[in-house]
């Protein structure tokens, strides 16, 4: 027989393993992987908290993918790859699930895109387009709204890398 303590256990080892296997959907979910194809920057994990420390933009804005008008606030991608000393031709961006997507840093604004740290001022979870989402003020400019935006308009992003 298979008693209630066997399942508790084994459930908890499962858990376990799969936040060994998948740690992304764990606690390292919150930290934003940067790093470069070159060794001009030291690859480095930054933080929730750390991101939150760099200059916030926000925008309410809809977009094809929620309901409605939503508040963003995040890091200007510009000022995050300023703050970490990056310097390269463009930036890889990565998702959980390995989606990713090119963009010239020239093509950067100083305020657009954002690395979205919250929607409607809650943390995004995983579940719900987290940890980090890349994120245009849609509705600020016809420019905003095209197919090549949208493609980089990257959510679970938990990657960045500078090239070259």
């Amino acid at each position: 027989m298979y008693s209630k303590l066997h399942s508790r256990t084994a459930t908890a080892l499962i858990a376990g393993l799969c936040l060994q296997m998948f740690p992304a959907f764990g606690q390292d979910a919150m930290g934003l992987q940067v790093t470069a194809t070159s060794s001009q920057l030291n690859p480095a994990t930054v933080s929730l908290e750390k991101l939150d420390q760099m200059e916030q933009v926000s925008f309410t804005t809809t977009t094809i993918w929620t309901d409605g008008k939503v508040a963003f606030s995040g890091v200007p991608l510009k000022t995050l790859l300023v703050e970490m000393g990056a310097k390269g031709r463009a930036v890889e961006m990565v998702a959980l699930n390995d989606y990713s997507v090119t963009m010239k840093i020239d093509a950067l604004e100083d305020t657009a895109p954002i690395v979205a740290t919250r929607m409607d001022g809650e943390i995004i979870s995983v579940r719900d387009k987290g940890p980090f989402w890349v994120v245009f003020p849609y509705d600020s400019d016809p420019k905003y709204q095209t197919e090549t935006v949208y493609a980089r308009s990257i959510w679970q992003l938990n990657r960045l890398r500078v090239m070259d």
